[in-house]
């Protein structure tokens, strides 16, 4: 039951620290970008990937930001779980998913509250590992028309 199995295995490229530059879509036109560092640790005897990010002194709408999570994989469900806190928020996302054939890109959906409705809209993170030094997660939302649309992509590149 908790064994460690090949999919938790698949954590061990993302370990380590990384700079991150990321890009947010609030709405037409050009992202805001940021930067800052993301610090990846596996614990419980490698079965959960912990995140640490802090984001670099800027100005924009999310000074100082600062977020954690975990990634794993339940061997009960037979998916990779995903949970996310930050600053910029009162909420705990999560979200559920699988890797591809080439085990190189997650797909993982998880569902929020719109801020200006109030009302739950689907998430969808696509994390693809390009290789043991590169990484990036794209997160799509789906609009209140229905449509998804791309509110941010982090690139992240393993510091020397």
């Amino acid at each position: 039951m908790g064994a460690l199995l090949e999919a938790h295995a698949k954590f061990e490229p993302f370990v380590g620290t990384f700079t991150a530059e990321v890009k947010m879509w609030m709405g037409p036109g050009d992202p805001h970008v940021s930067t800052g560092v993301m610090i990846n640790t596996l614990e419980l005897g490698g079965r959960f990937l912990h995140h640490s990010y802090q984001g670099d002194q800027a100005d924009g709408p999310f000074p100082n930001f600062q977020g954690r999570g975990y990634w794993g994989y339940n061997t009960n469900a037979g998916k990779y779980e995903g949970v996310w806190i930050d600053s910029a928020s009162t909420l705990i996302q999560t979200e559920t998913g699988d890797v591809d054939a080439s085990g190189k890109v997650w797909t993982m959906i998880g569902q929020v509250t719109n801020p200006q409705t109030g009302q739950p809209m689907q998430k969808r993170s696509v994390i693809t590992l390009q290789d043991s030094d590169h990484h990036r997660v794209e997160m799509f939302f789906q609009g209140p028309d229905g449509n998804e649309f791309k509110a941010m992509e982090i690139s992240y590149t393993r510091r020397g």
